[in-house]
């Protein structure tokens, strides 16, 4: 295992390799984490696919998450996909494996990837997109509907606390826990790693506020227009998308993804949320395993 950290011209990126990079039998595999704004941490279990097959694992906190360098003073417009997208090619480069690579991203990770890959990266084989959507605005949509299932009082305590502008608020963060519970992670309490992930969020959520804004149902950061649906067609690699049965990334959000792409197989976890690889690990790790497998 190497953790090492990656200065390049917009700050400092934490990294971890686990597996052996000089192993070329397998292309390695890079893993970018959700948010916006979010860390590695709840991704950590997916070391075992470096573990169970050889082919080696790369995590890494984004730019402003985690164990990265952390800019809460950075004018609103520095936060972008494209600055992103130039973290990215600057780790495969530092990495020297921007030749030969698969990508795996969860939620805003599986955003990045498809900006990513829609830029014809030559040496990109293959990629996961796990629980993500192509459209905000449809994200927002689907977040919304489920909200109004969830009890009348929550349903109250957001309104409320939306309205009076105290959404930092205990009892905001309550009634956000109820749509969490039932949509982001079923696993009561939530698994360490993604506590861990929540507590470097809330610490310091520059990121989060300034890219999405204050809660699923309210994108009124710099993503609150993005949508790559139109472009979809553009990506060449094969994609497998994975999604859950109660995952805020509902089927009306993934389909587009998937009928948008031109290589594209879509596994429904059934019982699973947003969170699809800490609640059906097997599954998930089974199905990404043999994905990569038939892609190298």
């Amino acid at each position: 295992m190497i953790e090492a950290v990656l200065d390049w011209d917009a700050g400092q990126t934490w990294y971890r390799v686990v597996g052996d990079l000089s192993d070329n039998r397998l292309a390695p595999l890079v893993l970018l984490h959700g948010g916006p704004g979010a860390a590695h941490d709840y991704l950590e279990p997916l070391s075992a696919l470096a573990e169970t097959t050889g082919r080696a694992c790369v995590f890494y906190d984004q730019l402003g998450c985690g164990r990265s360098q952390h800019l809460p003073d950075a004018p609103p417009e520095f936060w972008t996909t494209e600055l992103f997208c130039r973290e990215l090619d600057a780790l495969l480069d530092h990495l020297e494996i921007a030749a030969r690579y698969h990508l795996l991203g969860q939620s805003w990770g599986g955003m990045l990837a498809m900006e990513h890959a829609l830029r014809q990266p030559a040496g990109l084989r293959s990629m996961v997109i796990a629980n993500s959507p192509a459209s905000i605005a449809l994200w927002v949509a689907e977040a919304n509907r489920l909200r109004t299932l969830l009890p009348e009082q929550v349903q109250a305590a957001l309104t409320e606390h939306e309205r009076a502008g105290t959404t930092d608020s205990e009892e905001y963060q309550q009634a956000m826990t109820v749509f969490y519970e039932r949509h982001l992670c079923r696993i009561v309490p939530f698994p360490e790693a993604l506590q861990r992930t929540f507590a470097q969020l809330e610490a310091d959520p520059t990121v989060y506020h300034t890219m999405n804004g204050p809660s699923e149902f309210h994108v009124v950061g710099t993503l609150r227009d993005w949508d790559v649906t139109p472009r979809l067609g553009e990506i060449e690699v094969p994609v497998l998308v994975i999604s859950g049965e109660h995952d805020e990334a509902t089927p009306t959000v993934v389909r587009p993804v998937v009928e948008g792409l031109r290589d594209a197989t879509w596994e429904l976890v059934e019982g699973t949320s947003h969170s699809t690889h800490l609640e059906s690990p097997g599954r998930f790790l089974e199905l990404v395993s043999a994905f990569l497998a038939s892609h190298d």
